[in-house]
This record gives structure tokens, sequence and C-alpha cells, in this order.
């Protein structure tokens, strides 16, 4: 069994090494304050003045000026049978994880991390790409969006659903990554889902709000 590294009885901000905007990282600190860096995302903490609570991975990544910095902050896993990513998510508890920094700038680490999403029914884990905020489905979501906002749903295997407040309604498909994907879908009031099956939904990213209100208890909410 894993030993947690870290315990947050709120949410934790993940980063990693690829893609994240300086302002999308301080905006994500004020919802979820605890910073954890996974390997080389240590590295873009210190370059944006942040001091993580942890760094967890291989370290294949990190700097030595970063090794130097964050002295006694490190937790090298050295099995490679699981990303960075997924090591944190594995060795840190939190109510909900808000990840940046795992998109951008190699299609492989983007795709291990769209499918860490999916691999985790549990955990609320919210990714905030370049433009969008991606998550997987929960068996039932009730979203409050502006019209004519972008949805968009991609199966990681085997779905399926039901529909409301959507152009498109999804009643009655069969989805599967080789065969239906839900692409560009667009709002046309309240939306709610039930999916069962491995769905990823995305939205822009300024929707993160109403994501957050849609997957997070009354209680993480402050209600």
């Amino acid at each position: 069994m894993n030993a947690e590294i870290v315990h947050c009885e709120g949410g934790v901000t993940l980063l990693g090494g690829g893609i994240a905007a300086p302002a999308d990282v301080a905006n994500s600190l004020t919802i979820a304050p605890v910073l954890v860096a996974a390997d080389g995302g240590a590295d873009r903490a210190l370059a944006l003045g942040l001091m993580p609570a942890a760094v967890i991975g291989d370290m294949d990544s990190l700097s030595a000026a970063g090794r130097a910095a964050l002295a006694g902050r490190l937790h090298p896993v050295a099995e490679q049978d699981s990303t960075d990513f997924g090591k944190c998510l594995r060795l840190v508890a939190a109510r909900f994880y808000l990840c940046l920094g795992f998109t951008g700038l190699r299609l492989d680490h983007t795709l291990a991390a769209l499918t860490e999403l999916t691999t985790r029914p549990g955990q609320i884990v919210i990714l905030i790409a370049e433009d969008e905020v991606i998550f997987r489905a929960p068996p039932r979501l009730a979203l409050d969006l502006p019209l004519g906002t972008r949805l968009s749903l991609h199966p990681m295997g085997p779905a399926s659903g039901r529909s409301t407040g959507l152009r498109w309604p999804i009643d009655g498909l069969a989805f599967a990554p080789e065969s239906r994907t839900g692409t560009s879908n667009a709002v046309t009031g309240p939306v709610t889902l039930e999916i069962d099956g491995p769905m990823l939904v995305l939205l822009p990213k300024d929707q993160l709000s109403p994501v957050l209100h849609a997957l997070l208890p009354p209680d993480v909410r402050g209600e």
C-alpha cells in the first residue's frame, strides 16, 4: 500500500512541466492553495516564485538547481509503471485536484494525462489545458452554462448516456474512440448528463467555475 505524501482537506493544485499559463496557476491556487509539483513541474513552480509543498516523481526531468532549491521536499518514486501525474494522484490525498502543465509540450504526455483522468473515477480530477477544462464525467452531472457554450464529449472506451440541454442529444448513441465521439456539441439550456462508461467532458477554460460547482460537494464549495 502506498503511503500518502500529502494530505489535504480541500483542493490541491498539481503542476507539471508542460504548458501552464501563470495566470491559470495563480487562479488555481486561489481555489486549491496547496501546491504539489510533478517532477519537472517543480522548475516551473520555482520560475513562478512558488514553493511546492512536495515534489513527486521519478525525478528524471527536475534540474540540478531545482533539486538544490527543493531539498527536503523531494519524494522520488522510482517505479516506471505509472506517469508522474499518476504518482501524484496516487500519493496525494485531497478532496479535488486542479491539474496544470500536463498538456501542450508532448503529445504522448498529453495522451497519458487524459488516460489518467479515466482510470480514477473515485477522484475529482480537473485538467486545465491551454484552452479547455477537461474531466471525467461522473454518472450524473448537471451544469449551468451560457447558451451556445461548446461542450465536447470524448469516450475513452465504450460509453453511452442521456442528455438534456444539448443541441444534439446523446440518448441512444453508442460512443467509442474508434467509432463515435461527441465533438463540438452546443449548450441550449441547463445541461444534464447521465453517463455510463469512461467519458471525458471538455469545456472552454472560462467555464471552470460552473464545473467546480457541478463536481464539488456543497461542504467543499463552502455552502
